[in-house]
């Protein structure tokens, strides 16, 4: 751990720290003594102080918000759930999406209880789930017959993006969870990135909004 490298680091203050974490690589601990290496664990050998305030799966990629004193913890951790946190990620999802505007999914998610972690949607048993998406400016450079998205969470259920999307026909390459065989081929990561967030700083009166472009 102690040669691992110092993470990507794209905002730096005395209150607050936002990461660039790779894919593949945990947000937190899991279990088991394999499970230990993390962006935490990695970010706490920089900056001894850091403190969780979110998390990414493992497979995605992109910006994760750390606190430097329970207090902004506390404060970033409340913004999350006031839902005052604006998140956007971009993903490649197989077929072609003519979403020129902003689209709404709303689709209750429930935890496959025989299939965990798998979530599932369920209209009578499920958490309110919704997420807008829409066509990305940018489609360069994306396999045939697939598009680039925008993706906003507007709640925050787990693998919320990810099954939303396979919902509507459209699954995201590289998705080992929730794509077919052949979706799956079709890129060596799941192709989902966190790339924007802004928030109003828990300490100062200013918007912050840090970006970063998908890798692929």
């Amino acid at each position: 751990m102690q040669t691992a490298p110092r993470p990507t680091c794209l905002y730096e203050d005395e209150h607050l720290l936002v990461l660039d974490k790779p894919a593949g690589m945990l947000s937190v601990p899991g279990r088991g003594p394999d499970k230990q290496d993390c962006l935490i664990h990695r970010a706490m050998l920089h900056w001894p102080d850091a403190l969780v305030v979110h998390r990414l799966d493992m497979a995605t990629s992109g910006l994760l918000l750390f606190a430097r004193s329970k207090e902004v913890q506390r404060k970033l951790g409340d913004a999350f759930a006031a839902r005052e946190v604006h998140k956007r990620y971009t993903a490649i999802v197989h077929g072609d999406v003519a979403a020129e505007t902003w689209q709404l999914v709303d689709a209750p998610l429930v935890c496959d209880w025989e299939n965990r972690p798998l979530q599932i949607v369920d209209l009578h048993k499920g958490k309110p789930s919704q997420t807008r998406y829409l066509r990305a400016p940018d489609q360069q450079q994306v396999p045939p017959g697939c598009t680039k998205l925008w993706l906003e969470p507007i709640t925050g259920r787990s693998h919320q993006l990810r099954v939303h999307m396979a919902h509507i026909g459209h699954p995201m390459l590289g998705d080992a969870l929730y794509a077919t065989a052949s979706v799956i081929a079709l890129s060596e990561r799941l192709c989902l990135h966190a790339t924007t967030l802004k928030f109003q700083h828990p300490q100062r009166n200013q918007l912050v909004q840090i970006d970063s472009p998908a890798p692929f």
